[in-house]
């Protein structure tokens, strides 16, 4: 983590109020759910970082995009599990190079 996040994750992890129970008393998840050993359900998560403010679904889709520019998006959508329709789309929207990559092994 570069220096500024770092330093804001380490805070977090020192005064982390749901590690006091006794589910998540060594849990190892950053953001530790209500049952033993699981995290934070995603739509928790997404509810409390909204509250906060942070557009979860614009930086979701930016974040994708970001990575349609580093990699085709066949391979974000099966990394991520997405629908391939989805990252080919937010492909085209980012301009793209990998926009014209076909899947499958051409080896053969």
């Amino acid at each position: 983590m570069p220096a500024p996040v770092a330093t804001l994750l380490l805070e977090y992890l020192g005064q982390r109020t749901n590690m006091r129970t006794a589910t998540n008393h060594n849990s190892r998840w950053l953001f530790p759910g209500r049952r033993a050993g699981q995290p934070l359900q995603p739509s928790t998560l997404a509810a409390l970082v909204h509250s906060l403010g942070v557009p979860t679904t614009a930086g979701r889709a930016a974040a994708i995009r970001q990575h349609v520019l580093d990699m085709p998006a066949p391979i974000v959508a099966t990394a991520l599990g997405y629908h391939h329709a989805t990252t080919a789309r937010l492909a085209t929207e980012a301009g793209t190079t990998w926009s014209n990559y076909a899947p499958g092994d051409h080896g053969k």
